[in-house]
């Protein structure tokens, strides 16, 4: 060690504690239980430690302490490992407040990744702070890591659960990790940690970190946390209660939804009630993204709107509230997301409400996690018969899955050494692979488990702390005197009668619009004289308004008046340019006259005609089995033809959902060619998930 670094472990450890107090500018600050020992077993004695504890417990403290400590005594930068562009804005602004020059190297900054190399090899850089992709970057692996690895320092993997698939957030490159591990000198100390893990998910992360691993794992109480959960069934009376609760709530705070839809349109409702709120999900740009969690910050908003997107590592140490618009698929993930509030103030709320929505959401995310056996045979064996690169649209024309989940699925296998990518192509290795069967029927059946606890941490009449810290194994689990369960709820469950009429209004009077298809599967354009015009949709699939309508006439066998007259409003509103003369339909044989009743009411209440023009020659499957837009557009390019009178005049081409949008891009060509005029598509729903 440098001279100014102590060799004996109590001078060491009033060093270690100076460091603390510079890290957080509070010169009277003390170790919270466990970090001190936590450090020492890294940065003095520089062990492999896996550190389990509560939200808010300052983990990232333990690392920037651990580094400090580490430079100090002359050793190499430290690489943290981060899953999240938000997490590693947090964390560069709380390490260079300690006096740590901390970078990061990620997809958004190539323009710096030279000058960081020359830093890196210069020895001006304390942390390197990478997401796991970059591990399958060629770039960075040929140019960054062979000279960093060997210098390293401290290795830290943060959010460290992301490493087991039984955890609740696994990203596939966090697998990447255990091979990068071989890469460091043996005694380079390896910290992971993670707020979020029960005995199952520690035991996977202890066998790919190392087996001499030492595990720190503290109580999972968080005493500023007042838990309540509520079963309410009904968006508009969740939309109605929020709008009430929220104003009476101290401080700012979260709305965390299922999917992106909801998120949106939330905040919108919120808004329109005279709340300051936003939206935050995926399907935003970075920069908007980073604009939100500033605002948040700095209480510019009252409530931000979020999908999961918002989540890992966004430290707001005096957020008010963490409220759960449904519910989340894990005692772990609703753990981590309601753990964001009361950090570092004495009370917060944390809302869990159940809607009837809930159990349909979390089995598509659950069915569409990993492909099926079949899908991925035949992934597998279109590679193996290619035995040359193959592009990605070329792979989705054969196999049956959305690009999303067929590039999670060969980022995979990517990782197990299956397939190999260069660019946008993927090729077979000559490494053995059988699909994971029984590993994942076992995952499944745990995912099936945490859903039924958390039916019945809603349902329960016992405290919700303790149910809480005993699904994550926490030994330690007591009634907590805050919940209400333990104490009377302070506020009620009902809301006015006028404000979930206004919340009904607002799910049904929100039509929307889909965009045309431009291109055909193949990559070439459709001819501008050959498209669709822009459609129009009443609402979303089952989204508490006219969608669940929807989902009920469909079921019924018939759309109800109430439907058919807001169908009816919604056209006449939207002002069709050029006007419809007429309207027709597309045919179905498995519900002959569900469309055609559908389309029928509709000329009339537009006053035009109806008109039969197009015929179903051949059964294919529904839209919603085609997972991607090649198999979308094979499934229905000789579906359709045209068998009647086709006038001249524009048309309305109604169905009662859309999903791909290629069954109404390849009728609506049909038509244009047969001779109609401008081609206005007309559904009662959009089928998005998200």
């Amino acid at each position: 060690m440098s001279s100014g670094v102590a060799t004996d472990v109590e001078t060491w450890s009033a060093q270690a504690l100076a460091a603390l107090r510079s890290l957080t500018g509070r010169p009277n600050d003390e170790f919270r239980d466990g970090q001190l020992a936590a450090i020492q077993a890294v940065a003095f004695r520089r062990e492999r430690v896996l550190v389990v504890q509560r939200t808010g417990w300052g983990k990232s403290a333990v690392y920037f302490v651990a580094t400090k400590m580490l430079r100090d005594a002359r050793s190499g930068p430290t690489i943290i490992v981060s899953p999240l562009l938000a997490l590693m804005r947090n964390q560069i602004a709380a390490g260079r407040e300690a006096g740590l020059n901390i970078v990061t190297i990620n997809s958004t900054n190539n323009d710096d990744w030279f000058q960081i190399t020359e830093d890196l090899a210069d020895d001006k850089i304390d942390a390197l702070l990478v997401a796991p992709e970059r591990f399958a970057n060629q770039e960075f692996l040929d140019d960054v890591l062979p000279n960093l690895a060997p210098r390293a320092g401290l290795f830290v993997v943060d959010e460290v659960h992301c490493i087991s698939d039984w955890g609740h957030d696994f990203r596939p490159d966090y697998r990447r990790i255990g091979r990068l591990l071989e890469l460091l000198p043996k005694n380079v100390p390896v910290l992971g940690t993670t707020a979020t893990a029960n005995d199952r998910v520690v035991n996977d992360v202890t066998a790919q970190l190392g087996e001499s691993i030492t595990t720190i794992r503290g109580p999972l109480d968080r005493e500023s946390l007042r838990l309540d959960a509520i079963s309410m069934p009904s968006r508009a009376h969740r939309l109605a209660w929020l709008s009430e609760i929220i104003p009476t709530l101290e401080g700012t705070g979260i709305v965390y939804c299922l999917t992106v839809n909801d998120a949106h349109r939330l905040a919108e409702w919120l808004r329109n009630e005279g709340i300051a709120a936003e939206s935050y999900a995926a399907d935003l740009s970075t920069d908007t993204k980073t604009r939100l969690e500033d605002r948040l910050l700095r209480n510019d908003l009252k409530v931000l709107c979020a999908t999961s997107a918002l989540g890992m590592g966004y430290d707001k140490p005096d957020l008010g509230f963490v409220i759960h618009y449904q519910s989340p698929g894990s005692p772990i993930s609703y753990y981590q997301q309601v753990g964001r509030a009361g950090r570092a103030i004495p009370n917060a709320v944390g809302i869990l409400l159940s809607g009837s929505e809930d159990s349909d959401i979390q089995e598509w995310f659950m069915q569409t996690a990993f492909p099926s056996r079949p899908e991925a045979e035949t992934l597998i064996e279109l590679l193996e018969k290619r035995a040359d690169w193959t592009s990605l649209p070329a792979i989705e024309e054969r196999v049956n899955l959305r690009r999303g989940r067929l590039q999670q699925m060969l980022k995979v296998l990517e990782v197990e050494g299956v397939v190999e990518r260069n660019g946008m192509k993927y090729r077979r290795t000559l490494k053995k692979w059988t699909y994971p069967e029984e590993r994942l029927a076992k995952i499944n059946a745990a995912r099936r488990i945490e859903q039924d606890a958390m039916l019945k941490y809603i349902s329960s009449d016992i405290c919700l702390m303790q149910i809480l810290r005993g699904l994550l194994d926490d030994p330690e689990s007591v009634p907590c005197g805050r919940c209400t369960r333990c104490v009377e709820r302070p506020y009620s469950v009902d809301a006015d009668r006028g404000t979930v009429g206004r919340a009904r209004d607002f799910l049904r009077g929100r039509p929307l619009t889909f965009e045309p298809r431009k291109q055909y599967s193949g990559g070439s354009k459709i001819p501008e004289n050959r498209r669709v015009e822009q459609g129009r949709a009443l609402g979303v699939w089952n989204d508490g308004g006219w969608g669940s309508e929807t989902r009920d006439g469909k079921e019924a066998g018939e759309f109800s008046d109430a439907l058919v007259a807001a169908l009816v409003e919604t056209v006449k509103a939207a002002r069709l340019s050029p006007k419809p003369a007429w309207v027709t339909d597309i045919p179905s044989l498995r519900a002959p006259t569900l469309v055609l009743s559908l389309a029928q009411r509709l000329a009339d209440g537009l006053g035009i005609p109806y008109v039969a023009s197009i015929a179903k020659v051949r059964e294919s499957q529904p839209q919603s089995t085609r997972a991607n837009s090649a198999q979308q557009h094979s499934n229905v390019a000789t579906s359709f033809e045209v068998a009647g009178e086709v006038p001249s005049g524009p048309v309305i081409l109604i169905d009662d959902l859309v999903d791909s949008r290629w069954t109404m891009t390849v009728v609506g060509e049909a038509l244009l060619e047969a001779g109609s005029g401008a081609v206005h598509p007309v559904v009662l729903a959009v089928t998005t998930p998200g």
